[in-house]
């Protein structure tokens, strides 16, 4: 129940940044009081892609800034709280 809330009351920023020699990386900011790493898991799976867990962010390689949106959402996360 408190994971419940605690997913209602986040305020997700998903945003696109270039990395060393050109790469793009997603970056998912903005998550707390919820399992971080079991996400950036599920993330990774969905998305087959690379990533990692940093200062609470979640890293993915590669641009997928459209496709995550949906996937949070299947997670819990309500669309409102999810900013592209």
């Amino acid at each position: 129940v408190c994971e419940e809330i605690a997913k209602s009351e986040q305020r997700i920023k998903v945003e696109r940044v270039k990395r060393k020699y050109g790469k793009i990386a997603t970056l998912i900011t903005g998550l707390s009081g919820v399992d971080i790493k079991s996400i950036a898991k599920e993330l990774k799976s969905e998305l087959a892609c690379g990533g990692t867990v940093k200062n609470n962010n979640i890293e993915l390689q590669g641009d997928h800034g459209r496709r995550v949106k949906p996937i949070l959402m299947k997670l819990g996360f309500p669309e409102s709280s999810i900013i592209e």
